[in-house]
């Protein structure tokens, strides 16, 4: 570990804290639920997002770590249910990573307008994440102006689009009329009765507000952590909420619902806001270029803001067993590289896997969109890594308060089950419906890879704990035998 280490302030914690939950790549999936998206928001801002990010507060301040929701988990409900949070918390990561790297490829092709070749398109990927795995083995102090330019770039990009949406609506009105009070109910069909595609939205919702303990393994790098976690967390989620919801409102103004393209929805829809605007098509080339190259950089700063905390989470587990010891290995500065290395490795293989199965059968439909094939997998998993950490804080919760300069929820028993409660009950909703969007078998056989993968992935986290579960009996026994 280095004797010492640069620290960054409140205003970076909370640039950081921005880089980390606004995700760009994001909005425009959002914007695909239409005008019921401000009422859901509204929903998950006060159900998920507001306990979310206080729980995330108290827990990062009472019980500081590197480790963060593998120590809280473990603390509270022991290393078997720590482990499994770390099996997802990490096989995530590399999913997501390989998802941006893709996204990455149709950034590169719809800003110049070049469709990429096979093998432009693996130099484009794994040059995307040797990129990352380079700011990987840094600190977050020491990369932070990796995450405060993005947290920046970001908010530039999306604040532009809501800003141009605002003023296109004002002068033209929207892509997406509003008919009735219906049109902001979620789960409402047009011609009545429920429509439980609806439902299927509230995980990239959830997604989109997920990172808040991250900050909490940044500890050791920040002057005043007590203070600075909170703080950071509270402005960050304002500027967030914001980021999030002025951007939807604007792609909602310029393309219809049922015509969001998921992966290129944001520049689509600044293409088609500037010809509303009355722009000439070499001004908006030249904004639309600037813009995906901005948001090129944007995919990469999201992942650097997340590696150190997952990374951390990772290690402490595999100091447990639960992934291999050489995982622990630090470097100078205290960054487990090996982890990070392996990481790497994972998300340049499925990259390289989805590039080549997508060009060998391209009339495969589950294959045209790598990106969601990545993404929906690592939502998934990433969803039900944080279940336990509710638990967990409920649990911890009751034992009072352990440091008194640190942040503590003050109420009474109700609503501390309550803010326990609520989010785990989003969360199952939203995993059962990410799996099975609808009550169809014909759908329900459409996503059967995600559900298949899905299962497979739970029975390997499970393998990995009973292994490890195995090794400390083992121990244990070894330990009695030689007392005797």
């Amino acid at each position: 570990m280095p004797t010492k280490k640069p620290k960054f302030r409140l205003f970076s914690a909370v640039l950081a804290t921005v880089c980390i939950i606004l995700v760009a790549d994001a909005v425009a999936p959002t914007a695909a639920i239409g005008n019921s998206q401000y009422l859901c928001w509204i929903i998950m801002i006060l159900g998920f997002f507001i306990p979310y990010a206080l729980i995330s507060a108290e827990l990062g301040t009472q019980y500081p770590s590197e480790g963060g929701m593998y120590t809280w988990v473990k603390k509270a409900l022991g290393k078997k249910w720590a482990g499994r949070v770390a099996w997802f918390y990490w096989v995530n990561f590399p999913l997501w990573i390989a998802s941006l790297a893709d996204l990455a490829t149709t950034l590169i092709m719809a800003a110049f307008g070049i469709e990429v070749t096979l093998v432009t398109a693996l130099l484009i990927q794994v040059g995307y994440i040797i990129l990352v795995t380079v700011l990987g083995s840094l600190r977050i102090s020491q990369s932070a102006w990796v995450a405060n330019l993005g947290a920046i770039v970001k908010s530039l990009i999306l604040a532009g689009i809501g800003f141009i949406g605002i003023y296109v609506f004002i002068k033209n009105g929207t892509a997406n009329p509003i008919n009735s009070w219906h049109d902001f109910v979620p789960l409402l069909a047009e011609g009545g009765g429920i429509d439980w595609t609806g439902i299927s939205f509230i995980s990239l919702i959830i997604f989109n507000m997920l990172g808040f303990e991250v900050v909490g393994t940044f500890v050791d790098d920040m002057d005043n952590p007590k203070k600075q976690i909170p703080q950071a967390i509270i402005l960050g989620g304002i500027l967030i909420a914001l980021f999030y919801i002025l951007p939807s409102f604007g792609i909602g103004v310029a393309v219809p619902v049922e015509e969001i393209a998921t992966n290129s929805g944001l520049l689509d829809s600044y293409q088609i806001l500037l010809e509303t605007v009355g722009l000439s098509a070499g001004a908006i080339s030249a904004i639309v270029t600037v813009v995906a190259c901005l948001f090129l950089y944007t995919l990469v700063a999201n992942i650097s803001s997340w590696q150190f905390g997952v990374y951390s989470v990772t290690a402490y587990a595999a100091k447990d067993g639960i992934f291999p010891k050489s995982w622990t290995k630090t470097n100078k500065d205290g960054v487990p590289y090996v982890v990070s290395i392996w990481t790497s490795i994972v998300a340049a293989v499925l990259a390289v896997a989805g590039i080549i199965l997508a060009y060998c059968f391209p009339e495969a439909e589950e294959l045209s969109n790598m990106f969601w094939a990545f993404f929906d997998l690592s939502l998934f998993c990433l969803l039900i890594g944080y279940i336990p950490m509710f638990f967990a804080f409920m649990k911890l919760h009751k034992k009072g308060i352990q440091d008194k300069k640190g942040y503590w929820i003050k109420g009474s028993g109700v609503k501390i089950a309550l803010m326990g409660i609520i989010p785990v009950v989003m969360l199952v909703i939203s995993l059962f419906f990410t799996l099975i969007p609808e009550f169809d078998l014909e759908v329900i056989l459409e996503n059967k890879t995600l559900i298949i993968s899905s299962l497979v992935c739970v029975i390997i986290g499970e393998i990995l704990v009973f292994n490890a579960s195995k090794k400390d009996e083992r121990r244990k026994a070894l330990r009695r035998a030689n007392k005797r």
